[in-house]
């Protein structure tokens, strides 16, 4: 057994990250690694709409545990469902196994936020973590959108905010910016909450942001500040919610970690939250073109993929939503898995990813 696991775990710093599908959660916590003092041990605890687990796949293949990289996924839905079980569960491991100097949580952009700082501030916990700023990444493109504006896992995701990041802010148009600061403020008329908002691009912030106690999760009165250099001061005391109405359809269990089947290809689907998500696995032997992967992939329209993938010329990450496309190389990986989420998905995917398959 390593030292760092006899030790007492005690006030580990802890910062959620948060935002809807597509914003560029899992980009900003890349990038947060790459800040990582080398003698650090981060934990990362990732939660995922969909059955089959991507970001982990993602992560792992870029950081890894000799690199004091420890990761954790709870994928299958909102992790605060099913009386809390399956986030302690996996927080309780997480912590034992790693010790960590930092924990960062990134919960499912379709999860409930609030409910995940209700579980994280509970007795149980109060003397093991130490809550720090809570994030919130947006693109604030989105607010001309009323699936967003509209959605209570979207308004929720800025009131539970510590500081609002406006990600990948040079596709933004000039009223952009000024819309966003005015939606988190009137966001916050209520309960006379306004975050601090900074933008960025390509999710990168830098460490300092994570920095400080959140008043947020603790009910303190918070001072927040925004890069257009606009200062607010609020006392503010928030209430918890502890009801939230929200139902997932599961397709099987446990599906990110279970045994492929003798053909080596598992399919799940899952919905909720107004959302669809179909996800595969496939073991080793099934091996993509990647130009063939490439060349369907850009033709997706309006659906949110994550995928990392074993294909003729290497192992690489996909990233896809409806602005933006990423490829990246990876060292390595055990399977192929992809998951893609819709509000409607396309007919035909099945077909369209298995025929990318090398010949």
């Amino acid at each position: 057994m390593k030292n760092h696991q006899k030790s007492r775990i005690t006030s580990v710093p802890t910062n959620v990250i948060t935002g809807f599908l597509g914003v560029g959660k899992t980009s900003a916590i890349l990038h947060l690694l790459q800040q990582k003092p080398p003698h650090e041990r981060w934990a990362i605890l990732i939660n995922e709409f969909g059955e089959v687990g991507i970001d982990g796949a993602l992560v792992s293949g870029l950081h890894n545990e000799k690199q004091g990289v420890y990761i954790r996924e709870v994928p299958g839905g909102c992790m605060c469902c099913t009386a809390n079980l399956p986030m302690q569960i996996a927080l309780n491991q997480l912590l034992a196994h790693s010790n960590p100097h930092r924990l960062i949580i990134e919960p499912t952009g379709l999860g409930h936020p609030r409910e995940v700082l209700d579980i994280l501030s509970a007795p149980h916990y109060q003397d093991v973590l130490t809550l720090n700023k809570t994030l919130t990444l947006v693109d604030a493109r989105k607010l001309a959108d009323s699936r967003y504006t509209n959605h209570d896992t979207f308004n929720q995701q800025i009131h539970i905010a510590d500081c609002i990041v406006g990600n990948k802010s040079t596709l933004y148009n000039p009223a952009d910016k000024a819309a966003l600061l005015q939606y988190c403020r009137r966001q916050g008329e209520n309960d006379d909450n306004s975050p601090g908002v900074t933008f960025t691009d390509f999710g990168e912030i830098p460490l300092s942001l994570l920095d400080g106690i959140s008043t947020i999760a603790y009910g303190s009165s918070p001072v927040v500040s925004d890069t257009t250099d606009h200062e607010h001061e609020h006392e503010h005391e928030h209430e918890h919610e502890h009801e939230h109405e929200h139902e997932h359809e599961h397709y099987g269990s446990d599906a990110g970690d279970s045994c492929l089947p003798e053909n080596g290809v598992l399919k799940k689907e899952n919905r909720g939250e107004g959302y669809h998500a179909i996800g595969w696995r496939l073991d080793a032997r099934y091996v993509f073109s990647r130009k063939a992967l490439l060349n369907w992939l850009v033709t997706l329209k309006e659906v949110r993929l994550k995928a990392v993938m074993i294909t003729d010329e290497g192992v690489f990450g996909y990233n896809l939503d409806d602005t933006n496309f990423n490829e990246m190389e990876l060292d390595d990986c055990e399977e192929t898995r992809i998951e893609i989420i819709a509000s409607l998905l396309p007919d035909g995917l099945e077909q369209q990813l298995m025929g990318c398959i090398e010949s």
